[in-house]
Protein backbone atom coordinates (compact mmCIF):
# COMPACT_ATOMS: atom_id res chain seq x y z
CA UNK A 1 0.00 0.00 0.00
CA UNK A 2 1.33 3.55 -0.95
CA UNK A 3 2.16 6.27 1.59
CA UNK A 4 -0.34 8.37 -0.16
CA UNK A 5 -3.40 5.60 0.15
CA UNK A 6 -2.62 5.22 4.08
CA UNK A 7 -2.55 8.87 4.19
CA UNK A 8 -6.01 9.33 2.74
CA UNK A 9 -7.76 6.33 5.35
CA UNK A 10 -6.10 8.40 8.05
CA UNK A 11 -7.40 11.49 7.05
CA UNK A 12 -10.85 10.00 6.68
CA UNK A 13 -10.66 7.72 9.59
CA UNK A 14 -9.65 10.60 11.99
CA UNK A 15 -13.01 12.92 11.73
CA UNK A 16 -15.12 9.78 11.44
CA UNK A 17 -13.38 8.46 15.02
CA UNK A 18 -14.13 11.92 16.68
CA UNK A 19 -17.71 12.23 14.88
CA UNK A 20 -18.43 9.05 16.76
CA UNK A 21 -16.91 10.13 20.24
CA UNK A 22 -19.06 12.93 19.93
CA UNK A 23 -22.34 11.32 19.17
CA UNK A 24 -21.37 9.02 22.11
CA UNK A 25 -21.32 11.99 24.59
CA UNK A 26 -24.30 13.80 22.79
CA UNK A 27 -26.17 10.93 23.15
CA UNK A 28 -25.38 10.11 27.05
CA UNK A 29 -26.09 13.60 27.90
CA UNK A 30 -30.17 13.31 26.53
CA UNK A 31 -30.32 11.13 29.29
CA UNK A 32 -28.65 12.22 31.62
CA UNK A 33 -30.99 13.64 34.44
CA UNK A 34 -29.79 17.52 35.63
CA UNK A 35 -31.23 16.73 39.13
CA UNK A 36 -28.84 14.21 39.89
CA UNK A 37 -25.48 16.79 39.34
CA UNK A 38 -23.42 15.85 42.52
CA UNK A 39 -21.48 18.24 44.19
CA UNK A 40 -17.76 16.85 44.65
CA UNK A 41 -17.74 16.86 48.23
CA UNK A 42 -19.84 14.43 48.71
CA UNK A 43 -18.13 12.33 51.41
CA UNK A 44 -16.20 14.88 52.55
CA UNK A 45 -16.71 17.40 55.44
CA UNK A 46 -17.76 21.06 55.02
CA UNK A 47 -15.53 23.14 53.32
CA UNK A 48 -14.25 25.95 56.46
CA UNK A 49 -16.08 28.86 55.98
CA UNK A 50 -16.62 32.45 58.07
CA UNK A 51 -19.35 34.26 56.85
CA UNK A 52 -21.73 36.76 58.66
CA UNK A 53 -25.72 35.96 59.04
CA UNK A 54 -27.89 37.40 56.75
CA UNK A 55 -30.11 38.84 59.52
CA UNK A 56 -27.83 39.99 62.16
CA UNK A 57 -25.05 42.40 62.49
CA UNK A 58 -21.91 41.48 63.48
CA UNK A 59 -22.50 37.40 63.86
CA UNK A 60 -20.77 35.33 62.12
CA UNK A 61 -21.18 31.29 61.41
CA UNK A 62 -18.57 28.41 60.62
CA UNK A 63 -18.16 25.12 60.16
CA UNK A 64 -17.44 24.70 63.33
CA UNK A 65 -20.75 26.05 64.29
CA UNK A 66 -22.39 23.20 62.65
CA UNK A 67 -20.85 20.49 64.19
CA UNK A 68 -23.05 17.84 66.39
CA UNK A 69 -26.39 18.21 64.38
CA UNK A 70 -27.93 16.57 61.34
CA UNK A 71 -29.32 19.52 59.69
CA UNK A 72 -30.12 20.53 55.81
CA UNK A 73 -28.19 23.48 53.83
CA UNK A 74 -31.14 25.06 51.71
CA UNK A 75 -29.20 27.22 48.79
CA UNK A 76 -31.63 30.05 47.90
CA UNK A 77 -32.33 33.49 47.17
CA UNK A 78 -35.55 36.31 46.83
CA UNK A 79 -34.66 36.17 43.18
CA UNK A 80 -35.19 33.11 42.90
CA UNK A 81 -38.99 31.62 41.38
CA UNK A 82 -38.19 27.76 42.34
CA UNK A 83 -37.09 28.90 46.30
CA UNK A 84 -40.52 30.47 46.35
CA UNK A 85 -42.41 27.37 45.33
CA UNK A 86 -40.29 25.28 47.56
CA UNK A 87 -40.14 27.13 51.25
CA UNK A 88 -43.76 26.19 52.00
CA UNK A 89 -42.67 22.56 52.07
CA UNK A 90 -39.46 23.34 53.16
CA UNK A 91 -41.52 25.19 56.55
CA UNK A 92 -43.49 21.72 57.11
CA UNK A 93 -40.23 20.13 57.20
CA UNK A 94 -38.77 22.67 59.76
CA UNK A 95 -42.15 22.26 61.83
CA UNK A 96 -41.53 18.32 61.12
CA UNK A 97 -38.29 18.50 63.67
CA UNK A 98 -35.69 18.82 60.64
CA UNK A 99 -33.19 21.63 60.99
CA UNK A 100 -32.81 23.76 58.00
CA UNK A 101 -30.07 26.21 57.18
CA UNK A 102 -30.74 28.92 54.91
CA UNK A 103 -27.09 29.85 52.50
CA UNK A 104 -28.46 32.84 51.24
CA UNK A 105 -27.04 34.01 47.39
CA UNK A 106 -27.21 37.36 45.87
CA UNK A 107 -27.58 37.39 42.03
CA UNK A 108 -25.74 39.93 39.88
CA UNK A 109 -23.43 41.41 42.86
CA UNK A 110 -20.28 42.51 41.63
CA UNK A 111 -18.29 44.63 44.02
CA UNK A 112 -16.36 46.38 41.11
CA UNK A 113 -19.08 47.89 39.57
CA UNK A 114 -21.90 48.08 42.33
CA UNK A 115 -20.40 49.38 45.08
CA UNK A 116 -21.22 49.30 48.96
CA UNK A 117 -24.29 46.63 49.24
CA UNK A 118 -27.41 47.77 50.77
CA UNK A 119 -28.17 44.51 53.08
CA UNK A 120 -31.00 46.81 54.98
CA UNK A 121 -33.01 46.29 51.63
CA UNK A 122 -32.17 43.01 51.34
CA UNK A 123 -32.81 42.22 54.86
CA UNK A 124 -36.90 44.32 53.94
CA UNK A 125 -37.18 41.62 50.83
CA UNK A 126 -36.44 38.52 52.65
CA UNK A 127 -38.73 39.23 55.82
CA UNK A 128 -41.45 40.03 53.87
CA UNK A 129 -40.85 36.60 51.39
CA UNK A 130 -40.68 34.53 54.55
CA UNK A 131 -43.60 36.40 56.31
CA UNK A 132 -45.32 34.81 52.72
CA UNK A 133 -44.45 31.72 52.49
CA UNK A 134 -42.90 29.98 55.87
CA UNK A 135 -39.47 30.44 57.08
CA UNK A 136 -38.03 27.28 57.16
CA UNK A 137 -34.37 28.42 58.35
CA UNK A 138 -33.05 28.23 61.81
CA UNK A 139 -31.30 31.15 60.70
CA UNK A 140 -29.05 32.07 57.12
CA UNK A 141 -25.67 32.53 55.71
CA UNK A 142 -25.01 35.13 53.57
CA UNK A 143 -22.87 34.71 50.76
CA UNK A 144 -22.59 37.85 49.21
CA UNK A 145 -19.55 36.37 47.11
CA UNK A 146 -20.50 33.30 46.38
CA UNK A 147 -17.27 31.74 48.08
CA UNK A 148 -18.81 28.95 50.23
CA UNK A 149 -21.08 28.26 47.58
CA UNK A 150 -18.10 27.61 45.07
CA UNK A 151 -16.65 25.33 47.46
CA UNK A 152 -19.93 23.35 47.94
CA UNK A 153 -19.83 23.11 44.09
CA UNK A 154 -23.10 24.85 43.74
CA UNK A 155 -24.37 25.67 40.11
CA UNK A 156 -27.82 27.82 41.46
CA UNK A 157 -30.81 27.82 43.58
CA UNK A 158 -32.12 26.10 45.17
CA UNK A 159 -30.00 23.25 46.34
CA UNK A 160 -29.82 21.66 49.41
CA UNK A 161 -27.33 19.57 51.08
CA UNK A 162 -27.99 16.94 53.79
CA UNK A 163 -24.87 17.20 56.11
CA UNK A 164 -24.23 14.55 59.76
CA UNK A 165 -23.57 15.47 62.94
CA UNK A 166 -19.73 15.50 62.21
CA UNK A 167 -19.95 17.91 59.79
CA UNK A 168 -20.01 14.95 56.62
CA UNK A 169 -22.21 16.03 53.35
CA UNK A 170 -23.83 12.78 52.33
CA UNK A 171 -26.58 13.72 49.72
CA UNK A 172 -26.86 16.98 47.33
CA UNK A 173 -30.34 17.72 45.19
CA UNK A 174 -30.31 19.68 42.53
CA UNK A 175 -33.52 21.49 42.21
CA UNK A 176 -37.01 22.00 44.46
CA UNK A 177 -37.43 19.72 47.40
CA UNK A 178 -40.29 18.74 47.80
CA UNK A 179 -42.58 15.63 49.11
CA UNK A 180 -41.73 13.20 46.62
CA UNK A 181 -37.71 13.85 46.81
CA UNK A 182 -37.86 13.92 50.37
CA UNK A 183 -39.24 10.77 50.66
CA UNK A 184 -36.92 9.27 47.94
CA UNK A 185 -33.92 10.56 48.72
CA UNK A 186 -34.11 12.35 52.14
CA UNK A 187 -35.71 10.85 54.44
CA UNK A 188 -34.23 7.37 54.71
CA UNK A 189 -30.75 8.89 55.35
CA UNK A 190 -32.38 11.38 58.00
CA UNK A 191 -34.21 8.43 59.54
CA UNK A 192 -31.09 6.40 59.79
CA UNK A 193 -29.24 9.52 61.19
CA UNK A 194 -32.03 11.51 63.48
CA UNK A 195 -33.41 7.60 64.31
CA UNK A 196 -36.26 9.50 63.90
CA UNK A 197 -39.33 8.95 61.10
CA UNK A 198 -40.31 11.93 59.28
Amino acid sequence: MSEETKNSKLMFAVPLIIFFLLCIFLFKGLFSNPRELQTGRLGQEMPAFNLPDLMQDNKNWSEKDLLGKVYLINVWGTWCPTCLVELPYLTKLRERGVEIIGLYLEQGYDPDFDGEFNIQALRDEVSQMLARTGNPYQYNIFDLNRSLAFDLGVSGAPETFLVDSKGVILLHHTGDLNERTWRAKFAPKFTELKEVKL
